[in-house]
């Protein structure tokens, strides 16, 4: 994974991403509702279910509610304004 700045390209290893798995936000659960994503974030409800809704923080709807894996919230978290819609 590639993660592209203003300034340089920062590439992300797996090591490196679980080492921030351990240090960001650590009061959450592993697999996170919508509510938490804009808690993570500090983002408005509207934004948190149209990143989601999008690709850009990949998750999963069951039933009628999205439920995201914590670590594709710290990949976009990382991805520092340059997030790329999950393929």
């Amino acid at each position: 994974m590639c993660l592209v700045t203003t300034e340089e390209v920062v590439s992300v290893t797996k090591t490196e991403l679980q080492a921030m798995y351990e240090v960001m936000f650590t009061d959450y659960p592993d697999i996170v509702n919508v509510a938490q994503v804009q808690s993570m974030l500090k983002i408005s409800r509207h934004l948190a279910y149209e990143l989601i809704g999008d690709g850009y923080i990949p998750g999963m709807k069951i039933g009628n509610a999205y439920r995201v894996p914590k670590i594709n919230v710290i990949r976009y978290a990382l991805s520092a304004g340059n997030p790329q819609p999950a393929a």
